[in-house]
């Protein structure tokens, strides 16, 4: 079984997609195969990762998946080759996934059992959730089990993640799991009073949990707008060496085997 991750903040703008890609891109950079699967109707991922002309792909598509179990075993033609990782884009058709999973009888477990037709093949599985909580993320948390959260180093992040944890302990009873909390990525931060009062403040909410720090560089949003991650467009860049520190930090919690010859230097 893979190692498999949602990350996930219902709170928009909070730089979500960026470090999806970029955290897929360093568990890459250290010698594993990812699968990353955007599940935002937003598409932004599938944009950062370039495949924009797969979000107006006709059916089937990541929606068709997820949708009708007889088009589930489908979603290994949807995989795409990226320098980096596969990816299952998402796809316009997405926009309409809510209801229809409302009235699907098992509507929150239909990413797990696709999942299972190409999960095998990958070390890690990373979905990229939709800024907002739905059937859609509760699929993705279903399926993973595991979240690692972004959020900015603002007083705003409190209440967002207030919500993200009420829901995520809704959907543990409703399905009889257990979600992990995988660390926070204190991302684009800047060196004001209100940063360091947060960055205090997740400490002391999670202290069970690595806390990491990305600050803001322009790097991130130029390798985005070029469709990789910072490891295929500007590896010298300081955040890499943390996006690293976090690849490093889930290969020691999910108990992943030794690293293949010659990707140990990257971490």
């Amino acid at each position: 079984m893979p190692a498999k991750l949602a990350v996930s903040n219902q709170k928009g703008g909070v730089g979500k997609t960026t470090v999806a890609i970029n955290v897929a891109g360093a568990l890459n950079a250290r010698g594993r195969d990812v699968l990353f699967v955007d599940l935002d109707p937003q598409g932004n991922a599938s944009e950062g990762l370039g495949f924009r002309e797969a979000y107006d792909a006709e059916p089937p598509s990541l929606f068709d998946v997820l949708t009708d179990p007889e088009t589930r075993d489908a979603i290994g033609d949807l995989v795409r080759e990226h320098p980096a990782m596969d990816v299952i884009p998402s796809n316009i058709d997405m926009t309409a996934a809510e209801p229809e999973l409302t009235l699907s009888r098992r509507g929150g477990e239909q990413l797990a059992l696709a999942l299972e037709h190409v999960e095998d093949e990958y070390e890690y599985v990373i979905v990229d959730c939709p800024p907002h909580l739905g059937y859609l993320t509760d699929n993705a948390l279903h399926a993973t089990q595991n979240v690692l959260i972004p959020a900015l180093a603002e007083s705003t992040s409190k209440r967002a993640l207030e919500l993200l944890f009420d829901h995520i302990e809704a959907l543990e009873l409703d399905y009889d799991i257990t979600v992990r909390e995988r660390g926070v990525v204190a991302n684009r931060v800047e060196t004001t009073n209100e940063a360091r009062e947060m960055l205090a403040w997740f400490g002391d909410a999670f202290p069970d949990v690595p806390i990491w720090e990305i600050r803001k560089r322009v790097a991130l949003q130029r390798a985005f707008s070029a469709g990789v991650s910072l490891f295929e467009y500007e590896h010298d860049v300081d955040m890499t060496d943390e996006f690293l520190a976090i690849a490093a930090s889930l290969d020691e919690q999910f108990d992943m085997p030794p690293l293949r010859s010659g990707a140990e230097a990257m971490g």
